[in-house]
């Protein structure tokens, strides 16, 4: 793995979040070569060559222009760093803090040619970042009133999952699993390949929970979460009593969600339940209010509208051209 990832205290049985640390940092360290490749090829920024002075210095600030949350200050430090330039980077707030247009994030000081080269990538990674923060604390705030909660999902950027998932964390969302390797999601596909053995969503969690037994150590085999995917009161029924720790909702009506909240209550208080599917601002609120313990949905990283942020520059002080 690349990060060290810890469990909410609340519940053993959810799923490891994204957290920032150095084994993070060493990934946007490698990440952020592959950016400069992207502006640089294999050769320079021949405009600010062409018309900066080598000696030219200022400090400017990065700003945003409209209201938000912001995410990925820690990550630009890395960027900053890892462009081995005599640039110094100041952030003035932090991750998860909520922004109105006008604020200023940080300061970036040093030569005028380097900030010109670094400039755009430092403004795409907080900017993107700042985006999945905003729209997931719009989702959050719009279910304030209960006690459900925003998951994300694995429709993320390739290459930027981590950063994807730790922009949702910063806007107050929870992180569902990292991807195949840390939790068991019997999905509608997995159900479809085995059609012809006839097997059922609980037959699938008890072979589940089977190889889980076989496979891991006792350590292992207690974090590995079993979550089973349903679309009907029908399949609900069906998996209940095979105990899995997670039944996922998939595209239900409110009231197909508010049965099975009863159904569940009667007799498996113990299982979650999951809403997924369809999950809009509109309708988000309404499907907290169900009953349901979690909702997971991929619209705070896939139709999420980057925070727009700019340079605002301070005064040159120039000694010669290059």
């Amino acid at each position: 793995m690349v990060l060290d990832i810890t469990n909410p205290p609340s519940d053993s049985r959810d799923h490891r979040q994204v957290v920032w640390n150095e084994r993070f940092a060493a990934d946007v360290k490698h990440k952020a070569q592959m950016w400069f490749r992207e502006d640089f090829g294999l050769e320079s920024d021949w405009t600010s060559r062409a018309l900066v002075p080598l000696a030219a210095k200022s400090s400017l600030a990065i700003v945003v222009r409209m209201n938000g949350v912001i995410a990925g200050l820690p990550a630009v430090e890395v960027v900053v760093d890892e462009f081995q330039e005599s640039l110094v980077w100041a952030a003035v707030i932090c991750d998860g803090d909520r922004v109105q247009a006008g604020d200023v994030i940080g300061y970036l000081s040093g030569s005028v040619s380097s900030i010109l080269q670094i400039e755009r990538v430092i403004l795409n990674l907080v900017g993107r970042l700042s985006g999945i923060a905003t729209t997931t604390r719009h989702l959050v705030d719009a279910i304030q009133e209960t006690s459900c909660r925003i998951y994300d999902t694995r429709k993320t950027v390739p290459g930027w999952r981590l950063l994807d998932k730790y922009a949702v964390t910063c806007g107050g969302g929870y992180n569902h699993r990292m991807g195949l390797y840390d939790a068991i999601l019997i999905k509608d596909n997995h159900l479809a390949a085995l059609r012809e053995e006839g097997v059922s969503p609980a037959d699938a969690v008890r072979r589940s929970r089977e190889f889980i037994s076989r496979a891991f150590t006792a350590d292992r085999a207690n974090e590995m979460v079993v979550e089973v995917e349903v679309d009907s009161l029908g399949q609900l029924a069906n998996v209940l009593p095979a105990l899995p720790d997670i039944v996922l909702l998939d595209n239900m009506s409110i009231d197909e969600l508010r049965q099975s909240v009863a159904l569940r209550e009667k007799k498996f208080p113990e299982v979650i339940l999951e809403a997924s599917g369809g999950v809009t601002l509109k309708n988000i609120s309404a499907i907290a209010k169900s009953g349901v313990d979690r909702i997971s949905t991929g619209a705070p990283i896939h139709t999420s509208s980057w925070l727009d942020v700019g340079l605002d520059w301070g005064s040159v002080s120039c000694a010669e051209h290059e």
